[in-house]
Formats: structure tokens, C-alpha cells, sequence
């Protein structure tokens, strides 16, 4: 399949999964957020996401506890734009992450961004069924081999760490298992709460 064809064109055209049951936290109203959730909405979109964030999937779990989530939120902004890990190695990473945990609105949220930041929809798909992505860039693999060694032995050997070390450095390295937790952090609060992608959007994981 060519590079070009989107990975959520070929998503499209799988079998559509169960679907998610009812989210578990309330959706809150603009016109409803209390001064704390309104201070919150407004630091999420005056950081570096933008004003056009929509307020859906880990920002409404947020809402509920606007203290945790202005903490949490900072974290996020600067795990997934403002490390030193390369935007491709990045979003390949929170993929992998989202595949792990079968997070759906994580990989629904995620897919574009990688897509745009430069990972294939071949390797996309072979993130998306958990095979390993032969195909991906030497980095990509590197990066891909460190987070199943940590999933599988929850240390990672010194020629792993090696090798992901040898594009990142020590600031890099650092960086990057945050970016791992983060996501980890976002996947358990989605995953938990039930907080699917928007209505009409396929699943990308069994569900049940």
C-alpha cells in the first residue's frame, strides 16, 4: 500500500470494533465551568496547543479536577511540543503507547499528528495490528525496541538504552521516558473514564 494512503483511510476500512459504553464522568457545559475549570480551559489554549483546542478527551476528564488538570496540562504541553525529541520519534512513541494500552481517543487524537510529523502510514498500520514496524527508519526502530524491552522487563539493557541514547542524549533520554509517562498517565484517565473519540470515528481496538 502506498505511503500516501492515509492511515485513517485504512482504518476506515476495517471492520468497525464494539462500541465504547457510556462515558463515566459528565461532559460540563461552557456556559456550566466554575471559574477554576474556566482558568483552566483558558491555559490550555493561551499555551503552545492554541486557541483551537477543543476541550474533548483527556481536557474534559481535566474539567473535573481543574487543580490536577492545570499541573497536568503544563506536563502535557511540554512532553508533546516543546522537548527535545524529534516530533517523528515523539508521536511514534505516544502511537506505540496509545497501541499498548488500547487507548482509542489517544490514537484517534494522535494519528494526524504523526502522520504530519513524518511517520508512514505503513508503519501506522503495523503499530496499529502489533507488528513490528520492519519497514520504519533505523530511529524509529531504536525507539520502538526501547519502549517493548521497558513494557516486557520494566528495565531497559544497556544495548537499548544505547542505542536510543545515541539520538538523544541525556537531556533527550530524560525527556523522552517523560513523554512515555505522560501518555501512559492520559491513556489510564481515558481508558478509565471511558472517553472515546468523537461520534462517527471507528475504534481502532477491540473493545469488550
Amino acid at each position: 500500500m502506498s505511503a500516501k494512503v492515509s492511515a485513517k483511510k485504512m482504518l476506515a476500512k476495517k471492520k468497525p470494533a464494539k462500541k465504547l459504553p457510556p462515558p463515566r464522568l459528565p461532559t460540563i457545559p461552557a456556559e456550566e465551568l466554575n471559574s477554576a475549570q474556566q482558568a483552566l480551559v483558558d491555559s490550555i489554549r493561551s499555551g503552545p496547543r492554541g486557541q483551537a483546542t477543543q476541550i474533548r478527551g483527556p481536557f474534559a476528564v481535566f474539567l473535573h479536577s481543574p487543580d490536577y488538570g492545570q499541573l497536568a496540562q503544563q506536563l502535557g504541553g511540554f512532553c508533546r511540543l516543546k522537548t527535545r525529541v524529534p516530533p517523528r520519534l515523539s508521536e511514534f512513541a505516544i502511537l506505540l503507547t496509545a497501541k499498548l494500552w488500547r487507548s482509542q481517543y489517544e490514537w484517534f487524537a494522535h494519528v494526524p499528528h504523526a502522520e504530519r510529523a513524518g511517520v508512514t502510514s505503513q508503519t501506522i498500520a503495523a503499530l496499529r495490528s502489533g507488528r513490528a514496524p520492519k519497514s520504519a527508519p533505523k530511529d524509529e526502530r531504536a525507539v520502538y525496541d526501547f519502549i517493548k524491552e521497558l513494557y516486557l522487563r520494566k528495565r531497559v539493557g544497556d544495548r537499548t538504552y544505547a542505542r536510543l541514547h545515541a539520538l538523544l542524549g541525556d537531556e533527550g533520554m530524560v525527556e523522552f521516558v517523560g513523554i512515555l509517562g505522560y501518555y501512559v498517565l492520559i491513556a489510564m484517565s481515558l481508558n478509565v473514564f471511558r472517553m472515546g473519540p468523537p461520534e462517527g470515528e471507528p475504534l481502532a481496538f477491540p473493545e469488550g
